[in-house]
């Protein structure tokens, strides 16, 4: 099948190119046609599709926000009438009611097709704890899928379903995030019911979302982010305890660990990339800031070598009493250890969580978020067979505090490897500073890949913004740059500075005659050309059309192709502006960047 986003797929379903029915049995026999990944415990069947199918005809498509959408649900989720196995065939059991989440996407229309694999009992990272076999990666099969939410994002990656849900409690909705290129979302700790949820730790749980882009995963989350009063660990969606403001979208202070405290495991490629990441951040508006990544590294160490694994061992306490022989031999090592804590263990270990918590909230006052590596290194499914545990730990390094600490996290995918796996980063800030993070990295994914999960369908040039509006990318040369005497053409139409970057290497520049303001002139040539900073904007679709119709002659708006082959909306300058002395127009290709042409202007240097 063909990968599309929640957004392309809902206007294919309103323009007709697509109908629901045909679609929807589509997704379910390219599932059933083979499942080489492992990737899935259970599937519909025709009969258990039809219901979802018979409602959505019946309803109107503009009032449900995921109409006809399909998507993956973790197997340690309820779905009603379908089995609820852990990854474990004698704890299985089959709800009557769907979990709260669920429920809440299928009120939207949104359509389960089936329970995905994970790590038995949601514990491990690494997507091979299972009976239903090994889950494996969806660019290359001899790698780790990432876990414990392993079928969730395998199943998003090979484009079989649109968006997934998995749970992380220590990292499981982000590694396998990185692994498949997606976007995975580790919500504000109760921003999300987990009511009906298997729970592994139930203080700490949270459900997350798998999503090709960071707009589909907003919308998601825009439907799923609803207070369960039911959920004794439900928190309403509300401004950050203790005043930390919006992520500004430029002049953002990004916290990076010390050089000496990040940890990559003896890769060789995952270095660099992360560097790279950080200079992209840099040219989104960003400012890095080293921080002690100490205490967040301390925190991490208390989930598994402190008393909270006692609470996986609570979780299913009857169960492995009596019948320990039914667990994976890793998982039972590691759950039958927290049968053993004392209760003096575990205030002990609170006092220094609410400690290191303390210390951690000073960073706040330097930054407006951290970025990490999602994980340092990408391992093969031999390798851990072979080290388990070890190896597991090590794919927690960056991810077993943030529940812990209480942050909101975004894994975003950051580029590709030289052996063609992907790479990612996390960005975290405090709770509730969700939606801030989603709005940053959609921005960097898309400096960052050019295609959705492990298929070749590119990233949709067209996207959405916070408020679930289309947007367009604008490319700006000259007075529409941040701070430039037009810029409020963009900002008061809602624009938003996605990525500060520069055309490819086509392109001769011009200062135009007349002003205020003066206004620069982009002309594509076939040799000769240079490279021009730009910044690439992104504008609701609704405020296109005024935008572009009062851009004057001899300017206008065509494709402008950017470093990386990238070609997007931008101005352009017609031909015969610049053309013969007579125009006016002063040739600045050599300065390469409008600002640079001011600068120089304001100091009296005249063009060369």
């Amino acid at each position: 099948m063909t990968a599309m986003t929640i957004t392309e797929l809902l206007a294919a379903y309103q323009d007709g190119r697509l109908d629901v029915r045909a679609h929807l049995h589509e997704v379910l026999r390219t599932i059933r046609a083979g499942d080489k990944h492992h990737a899935w415990i259970s599937v519909l069947d025709n009969a258990q599709l039809e219901p979802y199918l018979a409602r959505l005809e019946a309803a109107d498509p503009a009032e449900l926000p995921l109409f006809g959408v399909p998507f993956a649900i973790k197997d340690n989720i309820d779905l009603a009438g379908v089995p609820t196995t852990a990854a474990c065939p004698d704890y299985a059991y089959t709800p009557e009611r769907s979990a709260f989440v669920v429920q809440r996407l299928i009120d939207a229309g949104a359509v389960p097709v089936g329970k995905t694999n994970l790590d038995q009992f949601a514990t491990g990272l690494v997507g091979t704890r299972s009976p239903y076999g090994a889950c494996r990666n969806a660019f290359d099969p001899a790698y780790l899928s990432g876990g414990s939410s392993s079928g969730s994002a395998v199943a998003l990656a090979l484009g079989q379903v649109a968006f997934s849900l998995g749970t992380d409690t220590a990292g499981s909705g982000r590694v396998p995030a990185m692994f498949n290129n997606l976007v995975g979302v580790k919500p504000t700790r109760g921003l999300l019911s987990a009511s009906g949820v298997v729970p592994a730790c139930r203080t700490l749980d949270t459900v997350s979302i798998f999503a090709l882009t960071g707009p589909d995963a907003e919308r998601v989350l825009d439907v799923a982010a609803d207070f369960d009063r039911d959920d004794a660990y439900a928190r309403p969606d509300r401004v950050p305890e203790f005043g930390h403001g919006t992520i500004p979208a430029t002049g953002f202070r990004f916290g990076v660990p010390r050089r000496e405290q990040l940890a990559f495991f003896g890769d060789a490629d995952n270095p660099g990339l992360f560097d790279a990441t950080l200079d992209r951040l840099v040219e989104l508006g960003g400012t890095p800031v080293e921080i002690d990544f100490a205490p967040f590294l301390e925190a991490a160490r208390l989930l598994y070598e402190g008393p909270w694994v006692a609470e996986r061992y609570a979780a299913i306490e009857g169960f492995i009493k009596r019948s320990a022989d039914s667990l994976h031999p890793v998982t039972r090592q590691i759950i039958e250890g927290g049968a053993t804590p004392r209760a003096v263990e575990a205030f002990k270990a609170q006092y220094r969580l609410a400690a290191l918590r303390r210390q951690t909230e000073a960073v706040w006052d330097e930054v407006d978020l951290i970025v990490t590596p999602t994980a340092g290194r990408h391992y093969r499914i031999d390798e851990v067979e072979t080290d388990p545990v070890q190896k597991n730990s090590d794919l927690g390094y960056y991810t077993n505090f943030m529940n812990l600490l209480d942050f909101a996290a975004l894994a975003v995918p950051a580029g590709f490897r030289d052996d063609g796996l992907p790479f990612g980063v996390t960005l975290f800030a405090p709770a509730f500073t969700d939606r801030d993070l989603l709005a940053l990295g959609a921005r960097l994914q898309r400096a960052s890949v050019d295609r959705l999960g492990a298929t070749d369908q590119p990233l949709p040039e067209e996207m959405v913004d916070a408020g679930g509006e289309h947007v367009i990318p604008v490319a700006v040369c000259g007075a529409h740059l941040s701070g430039l005497p037009l810029n409020w053409q963009l900002t008061q139409r809602r624009g938003r500075l996605a990525q500060t970057t520069r055309t490819a290497p086509e392109y001769r520049f011009y200062a135009l005659p007349g002003g205020p303001p003066e206004r620069p002139g982009l002309v594509r040539v076939e040799e000769g050309g240079a490279g021009i900073d730009v910044e690439v904007w992104d504008v609701p679709a609704s405020e296109f059309g005024p935008f572009v119709a009062g851009i004057p002659a001899p300017l206008g708006i065509g494709k402008i192709r950017l470093e990386g082959g990238r070609e997007v909306p931008g101005f352009i300058c017609e031909p015969i502006a610049i053309k013969g002395a007579t125009q006016g127009a002063t040739d600045i290709t050599g300065l390469g960047s409008w600002r640079r042409h001011l600068e120089q202007k304001t100091a009296g240097i005249s063009p060369v």
